[in-house]
């Protein structure tokens, strides 16, 4: 799936070679400021290497056209971006951003039930809290079913009760699609119940 090969950016990330495995949960681990939010970025060209060469399904990312990419490699930020009105506004936009269908009522209710929020699709979207934002852009980013999610602390705002469940129903949603999952998560539960694989990363 992704493979680095002599990647150094800046001063934060030197990496001699790694390879994250497709279908699979990684997640990513480490003291703060040791640079999981920045190699998350280099595999949707959001940071580009310095040095070194960071490699998709075998072909090197800049031979890859940056929207092309982010639309198969989607990722989500630990402070979740709001689009439109409405919690329905919301979850059709990263439909609408890949050029696919819109979902179907029933299909937006059915995420809303996957990633455990109660709130009416008609419901104002700044009018969530911070956990009930990171919950609306997991289910963004589930309907859109894309071959790999990047997900940056994605429930850092939710109590560890709440955590546990809506990423059980979450991977095992986006895994039902096929999708591959690369995490950076400060969650010890999560990363070792759901991480089939861990990579840890160190200043």
């Amino acid at each position: 799936m992704f493979q680095l090969e002599k990647v150094i950016f800046k001063n934060i990330i030197n990496i001699d070679r790694m390879e994250i495995s497709p279908h699979k949960t990684t997640c990513l681990i480490g003291e703060s400021g040791a640079g999981k939010s920045t190699l998350l970025k280099l595999l949707n060209k959001m940071n580009i290497p310095d040095e070194g060469k960071v490699y998709y399904n075998e072909t090197p990312l800049q031979e890859i056209d940056s929207v092309k990419l982010r639309r198969e490699v989607v990722m989500i930020s630990q402070t979740p971006l709001l689009f439109g009105d409405t919690v329905e506004d919301n979850l059709q936009k990263g439909l609408m951003f890949s050029e696919k269908p819109l979902a179907s009522r029933d299909e937006l209710m059915k995420t809303l039930e996957i990633v455990r929020l109660d709130k009416p699709l008609d419901g104002f979207a700044e009018r969530l809290s911070g956990g009930e934002r990171q919950r609306l852009s997991l289910g963004r980013v589930l309907l859109m079913k894309p071959p790999v999610y990047l997900l940056d602390e994605p429930t850092s705002a939710l109590d560890e009760e709440t955590e546990i469940e809506v990423m059980k129903s979450f991977i095992e949603t986006a895994k039902g699609h096929g999708g591959t999952i690369i995490m950076v998560t400060h969650s010890t539960n999560i990363a070792e119940q759901y991480g089939e694989e861990i990579i840890t990363i160190s200043k």
